[in-house]
């Protein structure tokens, strides 16, 4: 059986172009950096949002997610790694809880299978195929919950791994530094 690992990166083409995207994304998340960095240093354009507000993003998901400036940084950051299908196919699904009309919740069920659910989607969000036939009966007849077990499934996801990396990254940190400065002065 041969080996992978003997081959060095640069005689194999197609796995230099992940090291590519990643030198992309980073270069991308450096510009987002940057645009946050810039932000938080103009205390006229950060108003609302201060230390404690921030410290509390990383005490749950859930925190960030509920605060306005939490949810735009969160994300910044996840469209920064290209990876934001998550977090907008959840407040897709806190939209389309709202809606009253039985005939644009229907409509709207079926517009959002199409783009998040269903097999090659533009934005497929990573379920798994029982959820996904779950989902096709229920937009079938569209109720308010007809997304739920997808929702809990993609806010798991988003709680074991996004936001995880999202506490860790240099935009929350920079952040985080800039609030903590402004109130040391």
């Amino acid at each position: 059986m041969p080996s992978l690992v003997t081959s060095p990166l640069r005689d194999l083409p197609h796995l230099n172009m992940d090291t590519e995207d990643k030198k992309r994304r980073k270069a991308k998340g450096g510009n987002l950096k940057f645009r946050l960095q810039g932000r938080s240093s103009q205390s006229s354009k950060t108003e609302g949002l201060c230390f404690e507000e921030l410290s509390q993003w990383s005490h749950s998901l859930e925190r960030l997610l509920a605060s306005k400036y939490g949810m735009m940084t969160f994300q910044a950051f996840l469209k920064s790694e290209f990876s934001d299908e998550n977090v907008e196919f959840w407040l897709v699904c806190e939209d389309f809880k709202k809606i009253k009309s039985s005939f644009r919740m229907s409509s709207r069920a079926k517009k959002i299978f199409k783009h998040y659910i269903q097999a090659e989607a533009p934005r497929e969000i990573n379920i798994d195929h029982k959820t996904r036939e779950l989902i096709s009966w229920n937009v079938k007849a569209a109720t308010t919950v007809c997304f739920d077990e997808a929702q809990r499934i993609v806010y798991g996801l988003m709680e074991r791994d996004s936001y995880p990396r999202f506490l860790r990254s240099d935009i929350y940190r920079t952040l985080l530094g800039s609030t903590s400065e402004q109130m040391k002065v």
